[in-house]
């Protein structure tokens, strides 16, 4: 349920209160009163209108001084301010707005005009709010995309002065070499993920739609997982349809979906324990395809939302979670025209099912 917006009204009139509680009140808002300026700070200092109704005339410190304090703060002066006047000469005005004010409206207050002035200035504040929230989200971005570049940069880095400073076995010369390479191919499979999840919003990526063979797909993918799960020494069940038979898509694009989904459930599934995964075709041109892990699940309310960008199901601090894998698998599947969705595996675990 949306949370009302809120609504502080500044007057020494408490019958000019009234006339607006009475003319907004099948709007929803929640309505705040306060009788002068200096109340309206002291108030402010725990409590954050989304719009403020203002009258110009009052005792003590009139809606100018008030208004001209208040959107000197920058704590408040993206909250728009409708001055309540009964002057009407375009000095008055122009005055008003000089020192900040985002509308004004005449007194007496028309009903009509009132409500559509209170929309006009909520609706600038939600654009403001939604742009503050793009602009956390894209900090917390950077953050977690540079920590999680770090961690692959930093071991070639490491493996690489190793072999520099030398006196290393033949073997260790190996195991240092294919961790540059894997840690380099984790860099690029990042980077990757990022451009083309910036060229599937775009709208710039061009679906290259082939026959592909499911069961060539899904076991070209296991196969190269096999190292991962034999590291935590996972059994991986697949139960595929007969080779021979194909469905119109991206190839290179779903593979990485599968990889995605199958990189997802390894995460999340425990040492000695299964992951599954189910193909089949459903009919002439469509597909289902199932991966059912053990791990701990996704509770029922992020079950949307982890297909979002940068959004997290559960955290795992042992591996990079930037959030991308699962919104790619959704932006993917959609541009070929399907679904996918996730479900509990009981009595424990995830199923990611997709169907095109």
């Amino acid at each position: 349920m949306e949370t009302p917006a809120k609504i502080l009204i500044i007057d020494d009139e408490p019958d000019n209160f009234d006339v607006i509680d009475a003319l907004l009140d099948s709007e929803g808002y929640d309505l705040s009163y306060v009788a002068n300026g200096l109340q309206a700070l002291d108030l402010l200092a725990a409590f954050q209108p989304d719009v403020i109704l203002l009258d110009v005339m009052m005792p003590q410190m009139n809606g100018i001084q008030f208004c001209e304090k208040f959107k000197s703060n920058m704590q408040w002066k993206h909250i728009p301010v409708i001055m309540v006047t009964a002057l009407n000469s375009n000095e008055d005005l122009t005055k008003c707005i000089a020192i900040g004010a985002d509308d004004f409206i005449s007194k007496p207050v028309n009903g009509m005009e009132l409500r559509a002035r209170v929309r006009s200035m909520l609706r600038i504040k939600q654009q403001y709010d939604s742009l503050q929230e793009i602009l956390h989200l894209r900090e917390d971005l950077s953050n977690m995309i540079v920590h999680d570049l770090r961690n692959p940069l930093t071991s070639i880095i490491l493996a690489a002065e190793m072999l520099k400073v030398g006196n290393l076995s033949t073997e260790r010369q190996f195991q240092k070499s294919n961790q540059i390479i894997a840690s380099g191919q984790q860099l690029q499979a990042m980077i990757d993920s990022l451009l083309l999840m910036a060229k599937l919003e775009s709208g710039k990526l061009i679906i290259q739609l082939t026959d592909v063979d499911i069961y060539e797909l899904c076991s070209l993918a296991i196969s190269d997982i096999q190292p991962a799960i034999m590291h935590k020494n996972i059994e991986i069940i697949s139960d595929l349809p007969k080779p021979g038979n194909s469905i119109k898509l991206d190839l290179s694009l779903f593979r990485r979906v599968i990889d995605n989904l199958l990189s997802n459930a390894i995460k999340f599934t425990e040492p000695n324990s299964q992951i599954i995964l189910h193909a089949d075709y459903l009919a002439p041109g469509k597909v289902k395809i199932q991966v059912v892990d053990s791990g701990p699940g996704v509770r029922e309310e992020l079950r949307q939302v982890i297909f979002e960008k940068y959004e997290i199901g559960t955290i795992n601090k042992a591996t990079s979670q930037i959030g991308l894998g699962l919104a790619f698998c959704k932006m993917t599947v959609e541009a070929h025209g399907g679904k996918i969705k996730v479900e509990s595996n009981q009595p424990q675990g995830a199923i990611f099912t997709i169907e095109i």
